[in-house]
């Protein structure tokens, strides 16, 4: 493995650095911008996605780096007063009888703009261009979970500023499964849209349009924009324990009373980090799509981008943050990479979590569940990368180019599905099914889906 992708015990310097580029370097997570010019997943966005002149722009790097220590405003201000919001602001905006508004909370001003944000949509929402990103995220229910799973959870476990919350708090490590299908179920309600059969399985209204007030995603959006609230407050504070033992106990993991070194990674769940998972949840999810073989069109492209802006935005991340388009997102994600120290070490626990999940549901010495790890490791090492792969240790197999069978497949039966009504109703109607099938986690343990 490369020494300096591995090596992050200290703070990079490089002398060879632009003037104009050189304040980034003021965290301890941030890396030169050409530390990782090697690694191939920045090799494959600069060879395919980026323009030919591209050049990472000084702007852009002070935006980056200026958001590691900006967390969620709003929320972080009642959570210093032990405010717990999301259930009293689903209530109001649902019109909850019999809600005794706490009159500390009804004049606190951070509730009350948290109240207009959830209350109605903003006037650039434009829900037509996020039903068409929707149907299309929502056409590959299968591909769906394996990119999720493989790709853009993957991935970010090789950034320890992504992954060192994760490990602190003990998620997606000790309980996988849950962790893994609740993440599931959030970008199935994001994505939720009039034409899902939600409403004939489990017996609700079916929402009139892609996250609509009161909807499963806009609940799910407040309550996990609190959770992620609490989150940060714990660690910073130096609540956040459960990676004693499990990562090594470097100086720069805490400061030496506990808690978080703001320093070295920023607060935690910041606005960067924040817009990063917002795209490993859109941008690489439809690029996978794309590499496995769907027709994504520039519009359904644009709508699952735009999807996830509002998702983003209820989910506390600044708007004006948010790439515009998806040429910009990749620009965005092309020079956050680029600056990221990179610690296997620090994400190899979750890594092997979630690749052991097949044969902890099926048997330690069940077939059937080693070759389902062997496919996931190979769909992240086919469209991630053999350094990332190497790094996280995930197991190399012979027939990791097979995923790539798919791609034949899922263009042909995309090219019927345009031309063909028939072809295009039995299609659906096996998606629907093979949705059904993938939510068998969630239809026992979630009461949405029952």
């Amino acid at each position: 493995m490369d020494k300096k992708i591995s090596n992050t015990a200290n703070i990079p310097t490089n002398k060879t650095q632009h003037p104009s580029t050189a304040l980034y370097l003021r965290h301890g997570r941030t890396t030169a911008i050409d530390d990782h010019s090697d690694l191939q997943v920045l090799k494959r966005i600069k060879r395919y996605l980026l323009p030919k002149d591209f050049a990472i722009s000084p702007a852009l790097l002070e935006e980056i780096v200026a958001g590691y220590d900006i967390g969620d405003p709003l929320t972080d201000d009642l959570a210093a007063n032990n405010i717990r919001f999301a259930k009293p602001l689903q209530q109001i905006i649902s019109g909850g009888d019999g809600l005794d508004l706490n009159s500390d909370l009804a004049t606190n001003a951070s509730f009350n703009a948290l109240n207009e944000q959830f209350s109605s949509h903003p006037d650039w929402f434009d829900p037509k261009l996020a039903q068409i990103g929707a149907v299309a995220y929502r056409r590959y229910p299968l591909m769906l979970i394996w990119l999720l799973r493989n790709v853009a959870l993957m991935a970010g476990y090789s950034i320890p500023a992504l992954s060192l919350p994760l490990i602190q708090t003990g998620a997606l490590m000790h309980d996988a499964l849950p962790r893994l299908m609740r993440t599931y179920a959030y970008i199935l309600a994001v994505s939720e849209h009039p034409q899902s059969d939600m409403g004939m399985r489990n017996h609700s209204q079916p929402i009139d349009q892609v996250l609509a007030i009161g909807s499963e995603g806009w609940r799910q959006s407040i309550k996990v924009r609190q959770i992620h609230t609490l989150v940060r407050q714990k660690l910073l504070k130096g609540k956040g324990n459960a990676a004693t033992g499990v990562i090594p106990n470097a100086e720069q993991h805490h400061n030496p009373d506990g808690s978080w070194n703001t320093d070295y990674w920023g607060v935690p769940i910041n606005q960067t980090d924040m817009i990063a998972t917002h795209l490993q949840f859109s941008l690489l999810i439809m690029r996978g799509l794309r590499l496995l073989g769907a027709r994504i069109s520039p519009e359904e492209a644009e709508g699952i981008l735009h999807l996830w802006n509002l998702a983003s935005y209820w989910m506390g991340v600044d708007l004006e943050r948010l790439p515009k388009d998806e040429a910009a997102s990749w620009e965005w994600l092309y020079t956050y990479l680029s600056i990221q120290q990179l610690d296997f070490k620090t994400g190899q626990p979750l890594a092997k979590a979630l690749h052991d999940l097949p044969r902890q549901l099926m048997g330690e010495d069940n077939r059937r569940g080693r070759f389902v790890e062997m496919v996931n490791a190979s769909v992240t090492r086919t469209l991630v990368g053999d350094d990332i792969g190497d790094g996280l240790a995930l197991p190399k197999s012979k027939i990791r180019f097979g995923v790539l069978s798919s791609v034949p497949i899922l263009f042909a039966l995309d090219t019927a599905r345009q031309h063909n009504a028939t072809v295009a109703q039995k299609l659906e109607a096996f998606r629907a099914k093979r949705q059904d099938n993938m939510n068998w986690w969630l239809k026992k343990n979630d009461d949405y889906y029952k």
